[in-house]
């Protein structure tokens, strides 16, 4: 059976090459600090079950020390813009097949694993959506290599400089969540839905929906990360007020309040990991203005989108 701790072997082979690569290149002069941080974190995929609490904590100490020492951007062995441009211009919009490949794999697989009678017996039904997700990603590399016939190690040097150009806020919804989980554990969960018991509405539906995505956008915003701000949230207000309260069903409950959460990381700079990406991969000369500028361009499509999740949540949460 595929598990989740073969999804975890999967990401930590992939980060420890991105350590090596990262040591052999000579135009970073940053390379043992990028090459530490991707190597810890590889650790942390392979070895991880195996460190217990202090060893798991100490190895997230080194990746902050590492992070704020500051890691450098190399120069991978890629293609050049001018073969990128050809091969855009000859495959035009097939090239899209690999990205369709990611999705169609890991619904596919999901539901083997959770409506059939004999797809337990190869995927994990309890981590169903993860595995197959991984298994999608691999599927599309080897459709790319057989296709586009690239290097063998184009793959991880393209993914390298991905990494190379956001740096460690790739890594952010992780840590992210994690403070979510400590936060859960110290019973921040249960002091919020005090808070919105004395001075907000909840006693209707509609009035704990609101409060339930609008403190999903609010923390998010606070916490930088939708995936820090739903363990707190769906403790205050998600599982007490609308799932055992009103009878709300759980999947939609959950599920829109991360969409709503994810209206907050739109317009928040606390969400570096998301809205730098788009400075960062773009090289745009002035970072800091371009992620202001990212935020302001967002803001009008996360509002509207806030308040359509509120509408879902409403409908489709309470059918009767």
């Amino acid at each position: 059976m595929i598990t989740l701790a073969h999804a975890y072997i999967v990401g930590g082979v992939f980060f420890f090459a991105v350590s090596l690569l990262s040591l052999r290149d000579v135009s970073n002069r940053r390379r043992w600090v990028n090459s530490g941080f991707w190597g810890l974190l590889a650790l942390s995929f392979l070895a991880g079950q195996y460190l217990g609490d202090l060893g798991n904590g100490l190895l997230a100490f080194g990746l902050v020390v590492l992070a704020a020492a500051g890691l450098g951007q190399g120069k991978p062995e890629t293609a050049a813009p001018e073969a990128r441009r050809e091969s855009a211009a000859h495959n035009g919009n097939l090239l899209f097949l690999p990205a369709l490949i990611i999705p169609a794999i890991a619904l596919v697989g999901t539901l083997i694993a959770k409506q059939t009678s004999w797809g337990p017996r190869y995927i994990d039904p309890a981590q169903a959506t993860l595995v197959s997700l991984v298994m999608g990603v691999l599927v599309a590399i080897a459709v790319l290599m057989l296709w586009l016939r690239p290097p063998a190690l184009a793959p991880l040097q393209e993914g390298r400089r991905l990494l190379d150009a956001v740096g460690w806020a790739a890594i952010l919804p992780q840590m992210l969540a994690s403070l979510g989980a400590v936060f859960l554990a110290a019973g921040v969960g249960d002091q919020v839905g005090r808070l919105f018991s004395d001075y907000v509405p909840i006693d209707t539906r509609l009035g704990a929906v609101a409060a339930y995505c609008l403190g999903m956008a609010l923390f998010t915003m606070i916490m930088g990360n939708a995936f820090a701000a739903f363990p707190v949230m769906t403790a205050a207000i998600g599982l007490p007020i609308l799932v055992d309260k009103f009878g709300g069903d759980p999947a939609c409950v959950c599920a829109i309040g991360m969409l709503a959460g994810f209206c907050g990381t739109l317009m928040t700079p606390m969400a570096a990991n998301f809205n730098v990406v788009p400075a960062n991969l773009l090289e745009l000369p002035d970072r800091n203005a371009a992620f202001n500028g990212v935020i302001r361009a967002q803001i009008p499509t996360a509002l509207p989108l806030l308040i359509a999740n509120m509408a879902l949540m409403r409908l489709l949460a309470f059918p009767t």
